[in-house]
């Protein structure tokens, strides 16, 4: 089932599009799963680190 996510634009150089295009295809993911898969690693490293971010919506789904 299709979760009811916000959207988010992003912005990026055509370079590291292309780039982020290459590494999501050698994962066998798309653009947009890399992104979460590089945001959701970046989050539990940092939390990691220097605790947990509580918020309103605690899933990592």
């Amino acid at each position: 089932m299709r979760k009811n996510y916000p959207r988010f634009t992003l912005r990026v150089s055509p370079t590291t599009l292309e780039k982020l295009a290459y590494i999501a295809e050698y994962h066998g993911r798309t653009k947009n799963k890399e992104i979460e898969f590089i945001l959701k690693k970046q989050i539990m490293e940092f939390e990691r680190l220097y605790g947990i971010i509580e918020t309103d919506n605690d899933d990592l789904d």
